[in-house]
């Protein structure tokens, strides 16, 4: 399962606002795609209430993985999110 991990370059890390933004993100792509801090259980990464406990703040990495068709694209794009400051 491909994976990618990722350093959150949002400020105020994945509340509200971005956070909403990357889940509606989440769920455009092909596959499914989780979101984890590192040594935590995934979490779907298109629940905007699953994203908001992880309490990712800004500088934190989290891991990111898909599995199917499309996994690679899915993961640039939610890596690109990820890895933009302002939202």
């Amino acid at each position: 399962m491909p994976e990618r991990r990722v350093t959150v370059a949002i400020a105020e890390g994945l509340h509200a606002r971005p956070a909403a933004l990357f889940v509606q993100l989440a769920g455009q792509q092909p596959v499914p795609v989780t979101i984890r801090k590192d040594g935590g259980a995934p979490a779907s990464a298109s629940s905007i209430l699953a994203v908001m406990a992880l309490g990712a703040k800004g500088g934190e990495d989290v891991v990111l993985e898909a599995d199917g068709e499309g996994a690679e694209a899915a993961l640039d794009a939610l890596e690109q999110y990820l890895l933009t400051p302002e939202h």
